[in-house]
C-alpha cells in the first residue's frame, strides 16, 4: 500500500517511528513532511497529505501531530477526504467500515505501540462494508460536490 505522511514539528519523533514500522510491512511512503520547523504550520503538511490521497498518488494518509485535531480539522476542508482521529483500535475500524475515512489522525500522547495497532486496524479494515454506510457516505459526497 502506498501511504503518504505527515506532521508538524512536534510529531517527528512518532512520525519516523511510524515510517520505519510501515517500511517494515513493505509500504511504500510518501513522506509529505521531510523538513519541519518549530514554526511550521499543520495545515500546510495536512494539505500535502491529502492531496496525494486524491489525486492517487496515495492510497491512504496519515497525519501526525500533538493533538490529531487540527490535522483532522485541515484535512477535512480538502474535497475528496474523510479524515478521522482515532483513538482505539475500534475507531481505527469504524472509521474505514462506517465512514470510508481515507485520512487518520491520532492524539501522540497514546503509547507508540497502541498507535501503531491504531495504524494496522486503519490498512487492513474493510471499506464502506454495508450498503447503509455506503449510502451515508454519498450524502456527504454529494453535499461537498453542490456546496
Amino acid at each position: 500500500m502506498k501511504i503518504a505522511i505527515a506532521s508538524d514539528h512536534r510529531g517527528v519523533t512518532y512520525k519516523k517511528e511510524i515510517i520505519d514500522y510501515l517500511k517494515e510491512q513493505n509500504h511504500e511512503i510518501i513522506d509529505c513532511s521531510e523538513v519541519n520547523t518549530p514554526t511550521d504550520d499543520y495545515p500546510d503538511f495536512a494539505f500535502k497529505v491529502c492531496e496525494k490521497v486524491v489525486s492517487k498518488e496515495a492510497d491512504v494518509g496519515i497525519l501526525v501531530c500533538r493533538t490529531g485535531i487540527g490535522m483532522s480539522i485541515a484535512a477535512n476542508k480538502v474535497k475528496g477526504i474523510r479524515c478521522a482521529k482515532v483513538n482505539s483500535k475500534e475507531d481505527a475500524i469504524l472509521c474505514r467500515n462506517d465512514n470510508g475515512a481515507n485520512v487518520m489522525t491520532f492524539n501522540f500522547t497514546d503509547d507508540i505501540e497502541d498507535i501503531k495497532s491504531y495504524i494496522d486496524c486503519f490498512l487492513t479494515a474493510e471499506v464502506l462494508n454495508d450498503e447503509r454506510h455506503r449510502r451515508r457516505v454519498k450524502k456527504i459526497t454529494e453535499y461537498e460536490e453542490n456546496h
